[in-house]
């Protein structure tokens, strides 16, 4: 080969070199620029609004987004500002002005689980004819509802907040319903969301179906402003409600089943027509996973809220075709805990865990009161822990009251403690305070479906056990304790016992029968369970299980107090005022 050919071997090599560089080039450059066209296709989105297009960034997770009474629609706000609209121009940066443009009822669901909605001060009507609500229907107002509140992750919840809600929660929003709308919040299928800083109520002094002239108007359109519950909730997982006054509601607060680890913080129900929390839902009702309750307060359900005095009337329960337990469920497992709570006036059950059936289940429950409920004041299924428990059974009090219309009073024997152990279950009631009107104090059968053996016991130490004439007794007195077992399933440690019927033989061992306990007020109508300077409950009760603290959250010492409070001379009080719990 000569070296005219070797050249022009060697330019047609270099030819054919850059034409495969070149054609490498160009592919890419065409694939960059296809990813470049999807990425932009993804970062818009378009929405049909039924006024126009808008083209929008998609939410990426961990936007928070803006309600006010002076922001715009969906299609005048981008809602990721918190800033009044200007009153004009579309996809201004403002915040919306209703919950329901975030989340529009049968419409598309405008925020992202995880994601933030901030609802700031106001009164935001929620049903027909509410901003956003456009693709509601007179015919069947009621279905005009938020949907379902999109479910966040673990760790990241779906948040849907008042204004204040990290201050103190001074000034929280009021959603109330209208038009007969099923309820207000919505976490029907919703996991890992917390909900905090609302208050949520309606405007109507009625409720389903009174029989003494509260009937809510459900025959034609329109309706009234009035809502048949504030929230509802089902096959719902890992939810935070904190800081939430649900009241006047014509029908429940809450109704709620099939929940598993709930947390309840700080939250009211009160004066609901038909129930505080109803756990009786349709198809199966089971909770399951730890249910925690904090200063948890639930009063006057069964009764009817006047506006916007905000007063309770009309109260009725089921002898009147109403209901009236503060919280009850249908049949349920889970591990319910209360502190700090109060359960007062309700016209049935106060705490009615009566249906806590299922195995595992179980109930701790510490720091709490329960008084002037017109059945039983607590009542629970299975194994049960109860300390610095305070439970006044005044179950009468609903008798000649101008707020009453019909109520049974002392239902299912209005006994103060109703407590149902199951197979080999030992329930515990320790430093607590009792007293009550009813037929007795405590009344116990086994667990339905329990199958008992014999083994199951109640333990009662370090408590005060208090009798009164009884309401219904023409004349007779409260007993102190009866249950339907063959064996003795009382046991009676450190207590005072006095005023009662059926009281032991002889006095239990280390404990006082009797004898006046020394509270502050032993009056069932002004009932006081701090102790007077001179109470003989003071120092007498036994350390074991003893709780470290009182119903108030004071510490006991190392000689512990009979009753729910420890005893402490003023003088501690007044020279030492920071070092005690309030």
């Amino acid at each position: 080969m000569n070296k005219s050919t070797n050249v022009l071997l060697f330019f047609i090599s270099a030819i054919l070199l850059l034409t495969m560089t070149c054609v490498l080039v160009t592919e890419a450059i065409e694939d960059e620029t296809r990813q470049d066209d999807e990425t932009a296709d993804q970062s818009e989105e378009s929405i049909e609004t039924g006024e126009e297009n808008i083209i929008r960034p998609s939410n990426a997770v961990g936007l928070t987004y803006y309600i006010r009474p002076d922001g715009g629609s969906y299609a005048l706000c981008t809602g990721t500002t918190d800033a009044a609209y200007s009153g004009s121009g579309d996809n201004q940066e403002c915040a919306w002005n209703h919950p329901f443009q975030a989340l529009p009822p049968e419409g598309p669901v405008r925020i992202k689980g995880g994601e933030t909605l901030v609802i700031a001060e106001g009164s935001y009507m929620m049903g027909y004819s509410a901003p956003g609500a456009e693709s509601c229907d007179s015919d069947y107002p009621w279905d005009c509802f938020m949907p379902p509140v999109p479910s966040g992750a673990p760790g990241s919840p779906t948040r849907i907040l008042g204004a204040g809600w990290d201050s103190g929660c001074t000034s929280p929003p009021e959603l109330w319903g209208t038009e007969r709308a099923y309820y207000i919040l919505n976490l029907d299928g919703a996991s890992n969301v917390e909900v905090a800083c609302l208050e949520i109520t309606d405007h109507a002094a009625c409720t389903d179906d009174h029989t003494g002239g509260l009937a809510c108007k459900r025959d034609i359109y329109p309706f009234g402003e009035w809502a048949e519950s504030g929230l509802y909730a089902a096959d719902s997982t890992n939810i935070i409600l904190r800081d939430l006054n649900i009241h006047g509601l014509s029908n429940r607060g809450i109704h709620a089943g099939r929940l598993s680890d709930w947390t309840v913080e700080r939250v009211r129900l009160a004066a609901n027509g038909y129930a505080g929390w109803d756990g009786d839902i349709d198809d199966n009702d089971a909770n399951s996973g730890t249910l925690e309750f904090h200063e948890f307060v639930v009063e006057w359900n069964g009764c009817v809220e006047t506006y916007p005095d905000l007063e309770p009337i009309g109260c009725w329960a089921q002898s009147a075709g109403g209901y009236g337990d503060g919280l009850g469920t249908g049949q349920t497992g889970g591990a319910w805990i209360f502190e700090d709570s109060a359960f007062l006036h309700n016209t049935s059950d106060g705490l009615d865990l009566l249906y806590t059936r299922q195995e595992g289940s179980s109930v701790v429950i510490k720091r709490t009161i329960a008084e002037g409920n017109a059945g039983n004041q607590i009542k629970t299924t299975g194994p049960a822990h109860l300390e610095n428990v305070i439970a006044v059974s005044n179950c009468g009090f609903f008798q000649d009251q101008p707020f009453t219309h019909n109520v049974d009073y002392c239902r299912a024997g209005g006994s103060a403690l109703a407590l149902y152990p199951r197979h080999g279950n030992q329930l515990n009631v320790i430093n607590s305070t009792i007293t009550g009107n009813g037929d007795c104090l405590v009344i116990s059968e086994c667990g339905e479906g329990g199958d008992c053996d014999g083994t199951e016991s109640i333990l009662l130490r370090n408590s005060i056990l208090l009798g009164n004439p009884e309401f219904l007794g023409e004349g007779d007195t409260t007993c102190l304790a009866w249950s339907n077992f063959s064996h003795e399933l009382f046991v009676y440690d450190h207590d005072i016992i006095s005023d009662l019927k059926a009281m032991p033989g002889s006095c239990p061992p280390n404990s006082l029968c009797n004898i006046a306990p020394g509270l502050v007020s032993d009056d069932i109508d002004s009932f006081n369970a701090n102790l007077l300077s001179n109470s003989p409950a003071i120092d007498l009760g036994s350390t074991d299980l003893a709780p470290p603290d009182d119903f108030s959250g004071t510490s006991r010492d190392n000689h512990p107090d009979i009753g729910a409070y420890e005893y402490w001379e003023p003088s501690a009080l007044l020279y030492l005022p920071f070092t005690k719990s309030s």
